[in-house]
């Protein structure tokens, strides 16, 4: 089992910046990758950005690509998504996840197994 607590949201104006933390608890659980969703009212859940346990992999929503930026640190079990120029558009609650199996990271969300609570983002015009 794997708690995830993600943390940094807020409320910030279009253009800004904010810088989201998803911090894994797991005493026998092995992180194999990091998936952040995110959800608006009213819509589905939707990928935002995935990365590989040893970093080298990462992968983008197209909506985010060259906006935001996935990141890690193993050594605090923490994994990051810094969001630069965001847009009214990016207003949602963002979630972490990771897989319980090790698999190649992914953009599908039915891969993923433990959520955390999520944080909400809002991007005012």
């Amino acid at each position: 089992q794997v708690q995830l607590v993600e943390s940094g949201g807020g409320l910030v104006q279009a253009g800004g910046s904010l810088r989201l933390s998803c911090a894994a608890s797991a005493r026998t659980f092995s992180i194999y990758a990091w998936g952040w969703f995110r959800q608006a009212p009213g819509k589905e859940r939707e990928f935002v950005a995935a990365i590989s346990w040893r970093g080298a992999q990462t992968l983008y929503a197209d909506s985010v690509k060259g906006r935001f930026t996935v990141s890690k640190d193993n050594a605090k079990n923490t994994v990051y998504l810094q969001m630069n120029s965001l847009k009214p558009e990016d207003t949602a609650v963002y979630y972490c996840a990771v897989p319980r199996l090790l698999k190649p990271i992914t953009s599908t969300l039915g891969e993923y197994d433990y959520w955390g609570q999520g944080t909400q983002v809002t991007v005012s015009s």
